[in-house]
């Protein structure tokens, strides 16, 4: 019985799985907690989908694929922001002609040549062929995108919450904005070897959503946020070892399963208080 329950331990590709699993646990989770605070959850969605015309660029040019994928992501949150404030077309639009507008521009490219990697890879990720340089990777990502986000908390939550103060408070409201665009499109290169371009938007949203749910205080949220979300990754993994499932979606399964327990909980506690201010 012992043996069959550490069995997933003893495969290097499923260690590799739980080792990116557990890196990009941690910069999803605290970006999540400002995605869903800023009202930006369409803004991940548009990003994932967007990366895709510049890895296949990238691949033609025979660089790096990551550097096409933060340059795609970085135009398209920048394009949709520009478009956003220049014209009359609300944001949510604007994101849903960009995003989609870009993600067919890389279907269009990717079958137009001759190549050995798999789409479905690109889009829903290769967790189980990852490999010591997407950890390296993913590892040098999630420390520079943890440790900006972490440092500048406090500022990127005013600017969430009141752009308008952040302003009179003297902040860089402009570089805050920008810099959190280009954590996002970091964010999604590190993981895109583990969930893919799709199933990504599911780890920028989930979390935060979760301890939005639980939580009363910002530095709570950002701590339960992480704490769902690396406990979700590894049981997501581990679990589909057990059911021969793909791992990215039954870890999106689960996060989606612990969302609308939050949910449920909070209704109940909410007619809780309601039946006791009624006593």
């Amino acid at each position: 019985m012992i043996d069959q329950l550490l069995l997933p331990f003893q495969f290097a590709f499923m260690q590799n799985a739980f080792w990116i699993s557990a890196i990009v646990a941690v910069p999803t989770a605290l970006l999540s907690c400002f995605l869903v605070l800023k009202g930006w959850a369409l803004m991940g969605d548009a990003v994932s989908h967007a990366v895709l015309p510049g890895i296949v660029l990238a691949y033609i040019l025979g660089i790096p694929l990551i550097f096409g994928a933060f340059a795609a992501g970085l135009f398209t949150a920048v394009a949709t922001g520009y478009l956003a404030g220049n014209s009359r077309v609300k944001q949510d639009t604007v994101m849903g002609v960009v995003f989609s507008g870009m993600f067919g521009l890389g279907i269009v490219l990717f079958t137009s040549i001759t190549t050995d990697a798999h789409l479905d890879h690109i889009l829903f990720g290769n967790m189980l062929g990852v490999g010591p340089e997407d950890l390296w990777t993913a590892g040098g990502i999630a420390l520079v995108v943890s440790a900006a986000l972490l440092l500048k908390w406090k500022d990127l939550m005013l600017h969430a919450f009141d752009p308008a103060q952040a302003r009179v408070s003297g902040l860089p409201v402009g570089l805050l904005h920008y810099g959190l665009l280009s954590v996002l499109s970091l964010t999604i290169v590190a993981t895109m070897s583990a969930t893919g371009l799709i199933l990504a938007v599911g780890l920028l949203i989930a979390p935060g959503a979760i301890a939005f749910l639980l939580t009363r205080s910002f530095g709570r949220m950002l701590a339960v946020s992480v704490a769902v979300c690396l406990l979700s990754m590894l049981a997501g993994v581990y679990v589909s070892f057990h059911l021969d499932s793909a791992p990215a979606p039954t870890v999106v399964l689960i996060l989606t399963g612990l969302f609308i327990a939050a949910f449920i909980r909070k209704i109940r506690l909410q007619r809780k208080m309601t039946a006791a201010q009624g006593h």
